[in-house]
């Protein structure tokens, strides 16, 4: 499989991953036309079998990232990464209680907390990150106060792809007493993790990226020393009497139909990453790409590259300008001329492209290289951002000639 089709390279996988594996798609295909029913609502034969996958996907989730390995009914199922966060957040924070962030977080940590500063009495740092774009485990330390309940940290940035030192902020928080959250978003299913060991408290994380599964579906796992509240309600298919929301996992967290289909999708995902070799491989080989990637880019005269000078500790993602254009025009002639889809803007990250002095260019243009990426797409890529460099470079020239 190629992620090049009709024409198009696709080099946006830190968006949704693309394409996926053949037996993801034609699990999902086959398990929703045989038992694409409500789970958990009746005794039938079809709701037990997709009661079963759910619990499967439970039980495999937990173990993919380290969770406790007698408790997997602390993996709960959310529509996605920013429904997990959401839940995360506003279960977690009171008013008065001080929240360390990062200046690498996406708007699904950094809006909640805003929101619950400015509507909630929650009191909040966000510590920037250093010259190399990674943040300094002694920061956050410096970062708590007496009245911190949570330090929540992007464990890879989605866009300079430097993989955070989660593993040294988790022994900061606990020896600190403060709850450590990760928003794994862009390294579930690329970067191993293990709970236990990273003293990670909490993990929300996305089913569409390299977890190869659908849109539309995340989750998170709640290691067992912590409780969440309650903040939303609803259906859960079981002791319908009871007028109050159900407390034990992981309905605590899980509100209505779920979606199956979803879900399915993580299965399927988990057995293609188990049959590839694992996460450390597909990076291995993402990483590679990678390599080539910034390799050519750093002949090209006019390319600025944002935190690559090592690629140690690091996704697959490379975010570039280009002197004199704004990151949306490289992005649409990539797409236009070239049939290259990148993302180009400030990739619901404001905070970095503050930090960085990249929001005069509207953000920077980001390749984000997957599984089905080959070195052709990587030196076609190179090869239209020379194109779309010299002829900057033409332009700027003829302005000057016809200034002076």
């Amino acid at each position: 499989m190629t992620s090049t089709a009709n024409g198009l390279i696709y080099l946006d996988n830190a968006t949704t991953s693309w394409p996926k594996p053949d037996q993801v798609y034609a699990f999902m295909l086959d398990f929703y036309r045989r038992c694409g029913v409500t789970p958990g609502r009746s005794d039938s034969a079809k709701a037990n079998e997709a009661a079963g996958i759910i619990e499967n996907v439970r039980r495999g989730l937990t173990a993919f990232f380290g969770g406790d390995e007698d408790a997997p009914e602390r993996l709960c199922f959310s529509a996605n990464a920013t429904d997990a966060l959401n839940l995360i957040i506003q279960g977690l924070l009171s008013p008065g209680d001080h929240v360390v962030a990062t200046a690498l977080e996406h708007n699904s940590v950094i809006r909640p907390i805003n929101h619950l500063v400015r509507d909630a009495g929650v009191q909040a740092t966000f510590v920037p990150f250093g010259g190399r774009g990674f943040v300094e485990p002694d920061d956050i330390r410096s970062a708590i106060r007496a009245n911190t309940k949570l330090v929540i940290v992007n464990h890879a940035s989605n866009v300079l792809g430097t993989v955070q030192p989660v593993g040294e902020i988790g022994r900061v928080c606990k020896e600190h007493g403060v709850l450590f959250a990760i928003d794994s978003s862009q390294t579930a299913g690329v970067i191993p993790i293990d709970m236990k060991e990273m003293n990670i408290d909490v993990l929300a994380f996305t089913g569409h990226k390299s977890l190869m599964g659908s849109t539309g579906i995340g989750g998170l796992y709640v290691r067992k020393r912590v409780d969440i509240r309650i903040t939303r309600s609803g259906g859960t298919g079981i002791r319908s009497e009871d007028p109050y929301h159900l407390e034990e996992y992981p309905y605590r967290l899980e509100y209505g139909t779920p979606n199956l289909l979803g879900i399915a999708s993580l299965w399927a995902g988990l057995q293609w990453l188990e049959e590839t070799g694992g996460a450390s491989r597909v990076h291995a080989h993402e990483m590679a790409l990678t390599r080539r990637l910034v390799d050519g880019f750093r002949q090209v005269d006019g390319v600025i590259i944002y935190h690559c000078e090592d690629l140690d500790d690091h996704t697959p993602v490379v975010s570039i300008n280009i002197d004199g254009m704004s990151a949306p025009r490289v992005g649409s002639i990539l797409d236009t001329h070239y049939h290259i889809a990148t993302r180009a803007g400030l990739h619901c990250a404001p905070l970095v492209h503050e930090q960085m002095g990249t929001m005069p260019l509207q953000g920077s243009v980001r390749f984000a290289v997957g599984p089905f990426n080959t070195i052709h797409d990587m030196d076609a890529a190179i090869e239209a951002v020379s194109h779309i460099a010299a002829e900057a470079r033409l332009k700027a020239s003829r302005v000057d000639s016809s200034q002076s």
